[in-house]
């Protein structure tokens, strides 16, 4: 807003209009906390959901990681001698150490169509989600499977 003069009409002006403006604010204001009391339990939502998201998500990975070190331990019987761990479930839990309770994990060897050996290491966790609203499900099942071929003891 420019200045005015003191002598100048603009003054008496801008205070006329001021009158006018300060009881529309005010009336404003009203209007906008009764529009966050409506929105923000729909933020509040959208916020938890957003992080019950990323917890199945890190939860995933996790799984995955821990599935494929269990795989990597069962596949190389020339290494499983010299490693720390003593079963393919204890090498697999070695990446989980972040998950309470621990997640299950189970192991499966056969030959594919190709006659080549494989393992397969199966990690399975009950994920329980933070949210209490109806319509979200208390409870995800995550399961993450690692196949890999067993590594031959002698080269060809």
């Amino acid at each position: 807003m420019r200045e005015c003069l003191p002598h100048s009409r603009c003054g008496t002006l801008a205070r006329r209009f001021q009158g006018i403006g300060g009881a529309a604010r005010g009336k404003r204001r009203g209007a906008a906390v009764v529009e966050l009391a409506v929105l923000l339990p729909l933020l509040v939502f959208l916020f938890v959901i957003a992080v019950d998201f990323g917890r199945i998500f890190y939860f995933s990975v996790t799984l995955t990681n821990c599935a494929r070190a269990g795989a990597m331990y069962a596949s190389d019987p020339t290494t499983n001698a010299e490693s720390a761990f003593a079963s393919t479930q204890a090498a697999a839990l070695a990446d989980a150490t972040n998950l309470s309770p621990a997640p299950t994990v189970t192991s499966v060897s056969g030959v594919d169509a190709a006659g080549r050996p494989y393992v397969e290491v199966t990690a399975a966790y009950s994920f329980r989600t933070i949210t209490g609203f109806p319509g979200v499900p208390n409870q995800v099942n995550l399961t993450r499977t690692v196949r890999m071929n067993v590594s031959a003891g002698v080269p060809n």
